[in-house]
């Protein structure tokens, strides 16, 4: 059972994410069959990204933001993810990438994150992009200020419905006119699929342990 007052949760978390992590055994759980049986490799032209998973107090719960991304001519169009994005030369790091990006596309304040901890990198084929899913959380509920280029609509998620494994569906997904087997997490009416899920996987079962 896992203890939902938001100091609690936010030092279990930090302190877990410290020990080893479960990565591919956790990240094979939500991944496409199509990935599965590829196994494409990380090469010379793959760039580097970071993710920002940012928990936050509200209405006596823990929350945390998903964004939907637009429609437009891109491998991730209309996808649900976690605000972030390729690294810059001007980032000192990668989590420095997370809270910049997540500061753009969404309007976080990233001077207020505090960040907990590390999950492991993943890789993701369609786009050659090997991603940093950074942990942080902010004491407050931020105001949102989406940029409408890159965010369709920010979309708050509970941890009670993350928790609940009757939102694990498993179906085949239209990508671009190409049907995709894979599993999924369905969120306020949205398919969570793909890299997105895989984290979630791996911070659940991080949760869990």
């Amino acid at each position: 059972m896992i203890d939902t007052s938001f100091h609690t949760f936010t030092e279990h978390l930090r302190q877990r994410l410290q020990k080893p992590l479960p990565g591919e055994s956790a990240h094979k759980k939500m991944a496409s069959a199509s990935r599965l049986r590829l196994n494409v490799k990380p090469n010379e032209r793959t760039r580097r990204s970071a993710v920002l998973i940012c928990f936050y107090p509200y209405q006596n719960s823990i929350f945390l933001p998903l964004i939907l991304r637009p429609q437009y001519d891109g491998v991730h169009a209309g996808q649900m993810a976690f605000p972030g994005g390729r690294m810059e030369r001007f980032d000192e790091n990668l989590t420095r990438t997370a809270l910049r990006e997540a500061q753009e596309e969404v309007g976080i304040r990233v001077t207020d994150v505090k960040i907990l901890g590390l999950l492991t990198e993943l890789f993701i084929p369609p786009s050659n992009f090997y991603v940093q899913p950074v942990v942080g959380m902010l004491p407050y509920r931020p105001d949102f200020y989406p940029d409408p280029r890159e965010v369709e609509a920010v979309v708050e998620v509970d941890l009670e419905t993350l928790l609940d494994e009757t939102i694990v569906g498993d179906s085949q997904i239209d990508v671009r006119g190409v049907l995709v087997d894979a599993p999924f997490y369905q969120i306020q009416g949205q398919r969570v699929w793909g890299a997105t899920a895989m984290m979630i996987s791996e911070l659940l079962m991080v949760l869990a342990s």
